[in-house]
């Protein structure tokens, strides 16, 4: 039987309580749930959640095992998975797992573009967040994927590298150098300084005693 109805207008049977029954060649027949019975209507694309399976006689939309599956190419391999999960190797994950790196809503294992750019200079020598009053610090370089070309459409989709090497820094900050010339000559110089001071004072007295006594000697 045939009706006039919209939902039989796509299909070659249809019935008043099931809706379509057969479909033409080139259309998937879409069964929903209604009560107790099945609706069906002949679709160009299954919904979301299903696929389309070919068979000799009728094309049907099927179920995707997963209900995280929003596309699925067969029952068990989804080809798009819905919001808050991530796609890898057919299955729909709430995380990627060990060994791989999230892109929009997939699990990606390789980086997809050929070779890394170029280092970036290295870092300021650091070491406890400082840049002197060590002798050894650490300063870091890294380099991102290489850039895609316009044919390729999108963006880099390749991890960032980078290496660490150590580095010599300033045992002294400035702030301490300013510290010493203001507050002495250093302890070297500081202990020639007293020495000379001291080589000084015993001068003086010798030289003082000379002439008391000279006085003395000419004095009746």
């Amino acid at each position: 039987h045939r009706d006039t109805s919209e939902d039989c207008r796509s299909c070659l049977e249809c019935s008043r309580d099931n809706g379509c029954v057969r479909c033409p060649e080139r259309l998937f027949l879409f069964l929903q749930r209604d009560g107790m019975s099945h609706h069906g209507t002949c679709l160009h694309a299954c919904p979301a959640g299903h696929y389309g399976q070919r068979g000799k006689d009728i094309n049907r939309c099927m179920k995707c095992r997963s209900l995280d599956c929003e596309q699925c190419f067969s029952r068990d391999f989804c080809t798009k998975c819905k919001p808050g999960f991530q796609l890898h190797k057919g299955k729909c994950l709430s995380r990627c797992p060990e060994g791989t790196f999230a892109h929009q809503s997939d699990c990606l294992e390789d980086c997809l573009l050929a070779p890394l750019g170029d280092w970036s200079e290295w870092s300021v020598c650091l070491r406890d967040g400082a840049t002197c009053g060590f002798r050894w610090g650490k300063q870091t370089r890294t380099r991102g994927g290489g850039q895609r070309t316009p044919e390729e459409k999108t963006a880099s989709l390749c991890p960032s590298h980078s290496e660490t090497q150590r580095c010599r820094m300033k045992k002294k900050c400035p702030t301490e150098r300013r510290k010493n010339k203001k507050g002495g000559l250093g302890r070297k110089r500081e202990r020639k300084r007293l020495r000379l001071l001291a080589s000084d004072g015993a001068g003086s007295s010798a030289n003082g005693t000379t002439d008391a006594a000279a006085v003395d000697h000419r004095d009746p």
